[in-house]
């Protein structure tokens, strides 16, 4: 019972997958919580928390104990006789070690570390930027291509009625063989043309799945948006986004951080020209059995011979304790911390060359962005006044083919250049969208359709 239970619950929760319809943001989210890359970059920050855990856990002391057992075996000389020598010590010591001075080292690595834990947060940042851009680019690819769909359909059922009209006028004898002979192949191409739109559309969903990184893409499928009200939105120039761009992106955070790290390397390796001071603590005590006499020593006083205590014994006798202070000091080591540090001086040039380059990279970014806006938007205009005049043109050659006073060749090329132009128009429109969204996304607004 309850397997059928269980069979039942997966049958319905892979029905209601495969019947759901995925808005933009649902896909957002979906990959934002199981793409790899986002995985990844998410246990890469978790990696870094680590590393400045174990930063701030140097300040404390560390603690170690050690037990030490040995037994020795074999013949010693004694004088001038040769003599069994079998025994058998332990060592137990406990110790603690802290260090009290090193020019404020383990301050400047948390210091350090802590930018790094920045720099991995901000890289998680963009790279779920990078993906969310690449989703809507890849969903209005698939409204796109289901609009294409419909313009096909749209030419098949024009197509259909030429052909069946041309097969009364042809069956009765009012026009010849050639007008269905050409009827008959527009209806062809229209069929193989609203197929090859139909494949396009699974071909960007299959995109669109593999992008999500869906475990089952067949069925998958998204919500049709509406998206000719979204076509008057605000268009954001590239000078008045740049500035909030440059400061609000996670690439530059990221290199903003890295800067900060490479600046406190700096001053970790220079600690190393500084002596280090560390206090040590300990205590112990130790155990001896000779296994050949079982005797520890003489008795002048009493004139007698003191055998070895028992285990216990020795240990409490032999405990003892100890402290230390110590002190590393610098002398010479072949001009080994010079180069460290004049290496992190160059480390830190690179992250700034690195924070210029994202920089540069955000303004191309930007500009590139209200270029493609601008010119896209030109284009829209322009194809949707070629829809108009198509649209004129077919009228007028479909009222002339019914008159008989035109060719089905013109009728048809009537009919192409309509379905070119609203291709043409959906084209551009998606486009100047997508443009839109991309330039609307680096001036703070949240993607979404």
């Amino acid at each position: 019972m309850k397997k059928s239970a269980l069979f039942l619950l997966s049958f319905f929760s892979v029905f209601a997958f495969s019947q759901k319809k995925w808005t933009l943001q649902e896909c957002v989210n979906y990959a934002l919580e199981n793409n790899l890359q986002v995985l990844q970059s998410g246990l890469n920050k978790k990696n870094q928390d680590l590393n400045l855990d174990i930063a701030k856990r140097d300040y404390l002391p560390s603690v170690n104990g050690t037990v030490q057992s040995n037994g020795s075996f074999g013949q010693q000389l004694v004088g001038t006789q040769t003599v069994r020598n079998d025994n058998f010590n332990n060592n137990i010591n406990v110790g603690a070690n802290m260090l009290l001075f090193n020019y404020g080292r383990l301050a400047k690595q948390i210091r350090k570390t802590q930018f790094d834990v920045e720099a991995s947060q901000f890289d998680t940042e963009a790279i779920k930027n990078n993906i969310s851009l690449q989703i809507a680019q890849q969903y209005l690819s698939v409204l796109l291509n289901k609009e294409i769909v419909k313009i096909s359909n749209s030419s098949l059922e024009n197509a259909q009625s030429v052909y069946n009209r041309s097969k009364i006028t042809t069956d009765v004898g009012t026009t010849a063989q050639t007008v269905l002979a050409e009827a008959t192949a527009a209806l062809a191409r229209e069929k193989q043309n609203v197929q090859t739109a139909q494949i396009n559309v699974s071909r960007s969903l299959f995109a669109l799945a593999q992008l999500l990184q869906l475990p089952n893409y067949k069925d998958f499928d998204v919500v049709d948006v509406p998206v000719d009200n979204q076509l008057d939105a605000p268009l954001y120039s590239a000078e008045t986004i740049l500035d909030k761009a440059l400061s609000d992106q996670p690439e530059i955070k990221a290199a903003e951080s890295r800067i900060s790290s490479a600046n406190a390397q700096t001053e970790v390796a220079r600690t190393a020209f500084w002596p280090t001071v560390s206090a040590t603590a300990g205590f112990g005590t130790f155990y001896f059995n000779s296994l050949t006499t079982n005797i520890r020593g003489y008795d002048p006083v009493n004139n007698v011979t003191l055998t070895e205590q028992n285990f216990f014994g020795q240990s409490k006798d032999n405990f003892g304790q100890q402290i230390g202070l110590s002190a590393n000091i610098p002398i010479f080591n072949k001009g080994i911390t010079r180069l460290q540090v004049e290496q992190t001086k160059i480390n830190e040039d690179i992250a700034k060359n690195n924070l210029e380059q994202s920089k540069q990279n955000i303004k191309e970014n930007v500009q590139q962005a209200q270029f493609d806006a601008e010119s896209n938007y030109e284009n829209y205009l322009a194809a949707v006044e070629a829809e108009r005049s198509s649209t004129l043109a077919l009228d007028f050659a479909q009222k002339s083919f019914e008159a008989g006073r035109t060719t089905i060749y013109d009728l048809t090329n009537a009919r192409n250049n309509l379905a070119n132009a609203q291709g043409s128009v959906a084209q551009s429109k998606y486009n100047y969208l997508f443009s839109l969204k991309l330039l609307n996304f680096y001036a703070g607004i949240p993607l979404s359709l």
